[in-house]
């Protein structure tokens, strides 16, 4: 029985020291905490102080309203002016020049000789024939007079007959030797270019008489296989002439209906009829329009940010940035069609926006 009243009588003890402790440990901390709340106060009133003691300098920024335009997206590419009638003349058959009748900007006609070669020995085989063919006229006159009085046999007419129109089939047949001995233009043009001269020696589908018509005049590009489906016939389509300093605004009238297996680009075509300030070979930028919207929002690219949150920008709120969480579409020219997130009257910074934070202090330059 002593025993047990020891081990009740040190609980007692233990239990004792141990709330004494307990209460020492809540009163630290309370006056820790009490310490703390002091620093925390202490330190917002010298960081007060110090802001009104060292105020941060405004940023400078330019601003643009935003106002409702008309927007269109481009495909640019380069093209070429090619023309349906643009060939080289050539003589049939190799020889020797002995005159040229044309010079370089002169209008010729659809079957106009433009220069000769010599065909010497066929000119003398077509006086020999023609002679021939004289004899064999007479001959078939006589006789044929001689048959209406029925004189002579059919037989005898027949071969005065075959005889005539033979030796009048040779004699074309040398015309036409003659004729491989002459440059001729196939189309109706302007020479473009005369790269012969008296001597020279002339040979067919090598050396000749460049002729150009300039009523069939077309732009050409190829574009790359990407823009399947983006482009149509009918479509708008600019022609920027750098060298001329000039423009055509038209539709394109052609587009391909394959690819190229090599290349792996389609072919797009613009007709331009006759133009005197277009030339062919002459190369020029093809603007091909495939998005128009009216009174659409746009901003310049450079403004859009692209943040974790999405894509962004600043605007001007008063003398504040405000950051502004956007939805492009399609951009063209430097410019970006913004579909969601800005309205009408707001202020786009553009610049002086990488300098700056949300809500900060702005200045906004005339």
């Amino acid at each position: 029985m002593k025993r047990i009243s020891t081990i009740i009588a040190a609980s007692i003890l233990l239990a004792s020291c141990g709330g004494e402790n307990k209460g020492n440990k809540d009163a630290e901390l309370a006056k820790l905490k009490q310490e703390r709340a002091a620093i925390d106060a202490k330190i917002k009133t010298l960081e007060a102080e110090s802001g009104k003691n060292n105020p941060r300098k405004a940023t400078a920024v330019a601003v643009m309203e935003l106002t409702p335009a008309d927007f269109s997206s481009y495909i640019e590419v380069q093209s070429q002016i090619v023309g349906d009638e643009n060939v080289l003349a050539t003589p049939q058959a190799p020889g020797v020049i002995t005159s040229v009748n044309v010079q370089s900007g002169q209008k010729v006609g659809r079957g106009q000789v433009l220069a000769t070669l010599d065909a010497a020995a066929i000119e003398q085989q077509i006086k020999a024939s023609e002679v021939q063919l004289t004899l064999f006229k007479s001959l078939y006159e006589k006789q044929n007079n001689l048959w209406k009085q029925n004189i002579g046999s059919e037989v005898q007419l027949m071969q005065a007959k075959a005889q005539y129109e033979g030796a009048a089939k040779q004699k074309e047949a040398l015309v036409a030797q003659r004729n491989m001995y002459r440059i001729v233009s196939p189309i109706s043009g302007t020479v473009d270019n005369v790269s012969l001269k008296t001597g020279d020696m002339a040979s067919p589908g090598q050396t000749g008489i460049r002729v150009v018509s300039f009523d069939k005049l077309k732009a050409e590009a190829n574009l790359g296989e990407n823009y399947i489906g983006k482009v149509k016939t009918g479509d708008k389509v600019t022609l920027v002439f750098p060298d001329l300093n000039d423009s055509i605004v038209t539709k394109i009238n052609y587009v391909a209906k394959q690819v190229d297996p090599v290349s792996r680009a389609f072919l797009v075509q613009i007709r331009l009829g006759n133009n005197s300030k277009i030339y062919p070979n002459m190369s020029c930028k093809m603007k091909i329009s495939n998005y128009e919207h009216k009174n659409a929002l746009v901003v310049p690219v450079q403004v859009i940010q692209n943040t974790a949150a999405g894509e962004m920008l600043y605007v001007a709120e008063g003398n504040k940035a405000k950051s502004v969480l956007v939805k492009t579409g399609k951009n063209s020219n430097g410019l970006v069609e913004v579909l969601e997130g800005l309205k009408a009257g707001d202020k786009i910074i553009t610049e002086g926006f990488g300098d700056i934070d949300e809500g900060e202090t702005i200045i906004i330059q005339k």
